[in-house]
């Protein structure tokens, strides 16, 4: 995702937002916390499981996917949390899929979208969701900061998504519990699963680490797993035949 891919995208959220009524808040979805179980399960690689029709890297994924379907098979083949895509103009998601899902599973669901600002973060709370992405290259470190607060006040975990080094301190000065490395590179849209590798050894004891993008097979789960407590998939799961055999692949043991 080219930077000036990246701002398009939070010029349309701008937009977005601006048009955005705040909604009345409604009660919290019920589920387990994401880091109490990431830290209580620590014998295999979780999988955040994602439910993706389209993007702007690989086009047009899956359209004709039954989301609840997904989502439950996701669920039934362990999956830790449901991902679910809701930007509608860069990924034909749709805030909808959120609250179906959030209403059919059990386990966390987690609003994949470009957050900005708190009227975002009432609605994924309305629609289901227990977590919330916030994307440090996004946000400068005092919004990051403020929407992070906002987040957690109304009892909402996040995940916080970085890609450098740069970006990953800014997440440990935040104190997030939950940090993604992104092996995406925002300026060229490459992936590299080096990425993770690479950062790995910034990471701090007391938190918990979620490998993003780039992880299609076995092997390159095998190759993320010492260092991370989990990995977000989605095109592989949205792509695959056997849906929970591909999870099964990827859930590996780490004794």
């Amino acid at each position: 995702m080219s930077q000036e891919f990246l701002s398009r995208i939070l010029e349309q959220k701008a937009r977005e937002v601006e048009m955005m009524e705040r909604e009345e808040l409604q009660p919290l979805r019920e589920s387990y916390r994401l880091a109490e179980y990431l830290k209580n399960h620590q014998d295999r690689l979780q999988i955040i499981a994602e439910v993706k029709k389209a993007s702007p890297s690989m086009g047009d994924i899956n359209l004709d996917v039954d989301i609840v379907q997904q989502a439950q098979t996701y669920e039934a083949n362990g999956a830790v949390m449901i991902s679910v895509l809701t930007d509608e103009v860069f990924f034909k998601g749709h805030l909808d899929y959120l609250r179906e899902i959030s209403n059919q599973v059990q386990i966390p669901t987690l609003n994949k979208d470009f957050i900005i600002d708190e009227k975002q973060i009432i609605r994924a709370r309305n629609a289901g969701a227990t977590v919330i992405l916030l994307i440090v290259a996004a946000l400068s470190e005092e919004r990051l900061k403020e929407l992070y607060d906002y987040a957690t006040e109304l009892g909402l975990e996040v995940l916080v998504e970085t890609h450098n080094l740069a970006e990953l301190e800014v997440a440990h000065r935040l104190g997030a519990q939950i940090i993604g490395v992104n092996n995406r590179n925002l300026t060229t849209f490459e992936v590299d699963l080096q990425t993770s590798v690479d950062l790995a050894q910034y990471f701090k004891d007391d938190c918990f680490y979620i490998s993003e993008s780039a992880i299609f097979t076995e092997e390159d789960a095998k190759r993320v797993a010492p260092y991370f407590n989990g990995i977000l998939v989605g095109t592989a799961l949205m792509q695959a035949e056997d849906v929970a055999q591909r999870i099964k692949e990827l859930q590996i043991d780490k004794g």
